[in-house]
């Protein structure tokens, strides 16, 4: 099976040796993603603003791939505060409301950058019509 990696062109997919995306087949998965676009953080001290900038980053890598909000059957989300659970899943249900994929929300130490509250991953699976 061919291979597409999808870049964002950030310069720290070439030093760590990631792709914002990766499709086989078809399946993708997309890399954790931050409320980061270049060098300045989007929503600073607010999880849903923060959370609803990393969906639609995640959708633009989702239709580079070929692949859309639709097909995305599991959501990973990694919060520095789980008590900002409400906000960070109001802003998940404002995407994923009618297709419901498979949920984590775990609380984690920190992200990369202390600003960050909120980092993403998903797994999708393009449907064969």
């Amino acid at each position: 099976m061919k291979r597409q990696n999808i870049g964002s062109g950030t310069s720290w997919e070439n030093t760590v040796g990631y792709s914002r995306a990766v499709r086989i087949g078809n399946v993708v998965e997309v890399s954790g993603t931050t409320a980061v676009d270049g060098d300045q953080i989007i929503g600073k001290g607010d999880p849903y603003l923060q959370t609803q900038f990393i969906f639609q980053k995640i959708e633009k890598a989702l239709i580079e791939a070929g692949a859309s909000l639709e097909d995305v059957v599991r959501t990973r989300m990694y919060v520095t505060d789980i008590s900002a659970w409400e906000e960070i899943g109001k802003a998940h249900g404002a995407y994923f409301r009618e297709i419901k994929p498979c949920a984590t929300m775990v609380e984690v130490k920190g992200l990369i950058d202390p600003d960050l509250q909120v980092e993403i991953e998903v797994s999708a699976i393009i449907r064969e019509e």
